[in-house]
């Protein structure tokens, strides 16, 4: 099928700054899924993914547990999603994921990194056609095929899977996020996970410019220093 993925680690914060704001994302998203899902891991099968991959990156446990605790209380923050798309330097597509609990402060800021960094804003639909929303998991092997055969058996709808450099790939609609995790541990009960997300990958690229990259990372340090925002996906090539 020979869809191409490249599998990129984001590189640990080193200040305290930009710890604060990964314990600030990942307490956000675990306090939503556990209110939304229930505080057990072991029957919220989404809060059990996300707190796996919060420890992978090095998330304190007092912070996911705080988050869990304040999930099963009583009122607490009420966040909600919201997606903006645009238009970055360089022309590159953009989708902008924030969780908020103040939608006019929210879409503020986000407009503001999109003004500063002379991108353009766009409409909802404006750019999601340029991506695929997929399910992914890598892991070490080096036997798609027996791992295709798992998910049949499974059956979970497979959009691909790939093996490359001792890595096995699997990608499968978002909504079986929970069944292929599921079918992947039962079939592999040692298996370690180095993605499971749930994630947008361009269908097409744009190359930015030498010119162009000094802005686009102004904008990307923006987006980034922005509370509410959760993940940043784009289609750029950056040069060098």
């Amino acid at each position: 099928m020979g869809r191409s993925f490249e599998v990129r680690k984001v590189s640990m914060a080193k200040t305290a700054g930009q710890k604060t704001k990964i314990y600030s994302k990942y307490g956000k998203q675990i306090y939503v899924v556990a209110k939304n899902g229930g505080g057990d891991p072991a029957s919220n099968l989404a809060l059990r993914s996300l707190i796996d991959k919060a420890k992978r990156d090095q998330v304190p446990a007092h912070v996911i547990e705080k988050a869990i605790e304040k999930a099963n209380g009583v009122g607490g923050e009420d966040f909600s999603s919201a997606r903006y798309e645009g238009f970055g330097p360089g022309g590159c597509s953009v989708i902008v994921d924030c969780l908020t609990d103040n939608n006019n402060r929210t879409i503020t800021d986000v407009r503001n990194c999109f003004t500063k960094a002379g991108a353009k804003i766009g409409t909802p639909g404006s750019v999601a056609h340029a991506f695929e929303n997929l399910a992914v998991f890598s892991f070490a092997g080096d036997d798609g095929d027996s791992i295709l055969e798992a998910m049949l058996t499974a059956d979970v709808d497979v959009s691909d899977v790939e093996c490359e450099e001792g890595k096995v790939t699997l990608f499968a609609p978002p909504t079986e996020f929970d069944k292929a995790r599921q079918a992947l541990q039962e079939a592999l009960p040692a298996i370690e996970l180095e993605v499971s997300e749930i994630t947008f990958l361009p269908l097409t690229r744009i190359e930015i410019t030498a010119d162009d990259l000094p802005m686009f990372e102004k904008f990307l340090n923006l987006l980034n220093d922005c509370d509410d925002v959760q993940e940043v996906y784009h289609n750029a090539i950056l040069p060098g």
